[in-house]
């Protein structure tokens, strides 16, 4: 499970730092308010860029990995439930969420999207598969109580 969190929180940390970057620049989107929360994209890239920085740093750092994956659990759902909500509105535009880096990579939106979504199936099965497998072996482990008739 060590590998994953680490590869999850290299994921994390890239995007994150990405988002930021892109936050603090001046960039005519970033005024546009986004579809789902109503707030302007700059704010809601700084404030996701924050969180993912933070939980790349506790996937380094931290050395409880189950507690590490229970948020990669929680940030992945939210992502999935966030992209969920474009569709409903019927958002058609690629997600901006790496910012400046498609254009120094010189990758299409379209293509970083794609990308961004690939990595999110990564890190949601990823997160969830050891999840459910830390539950699986604590369960096998203890015994279960008794029952007096």
């Amino acid at each position: 499970m060590r590998k994953f969190i680490i590869s999850a929180g290299f994921i994390l940390a890239i995007t994150g730092i990405a988002k930021l970057w892109n936050a603090l620049g001046n960039a005519k989107v970033l005024g546009v308010s986004d579809p789902v929360f109503g707030i302007s994209f700059g704010n809601l890239m700084l404030a996701t860029g924050a969180v993912e920085v933070l939980l790349a740093l506790i996937c380094f750092f931290f050395k409880r990995t189950a507690v590490s994956a229970v948020l990669l659990a929680w940030v992945s759902t939210s992502f999935v439930i966030y992209r969920f909500g474009l569709w409903w509105l019927d958002w058609k535009r690629p997600c901006g969420c790496l910012g400046n880096l498609t254009e120094a990579l010189r990758i299409s939106p379209e293509t970083a999207d794609n990308i961004t979504k690939v990595l999110l199936i990564y890190l949601l099965i990823g997160s969830y598969f050891f999840l459910g497998r830390e539950w699986l072996s604590k369960s096998v482990r203890q015994p279960t109580p008794a029952t007096s008739s």
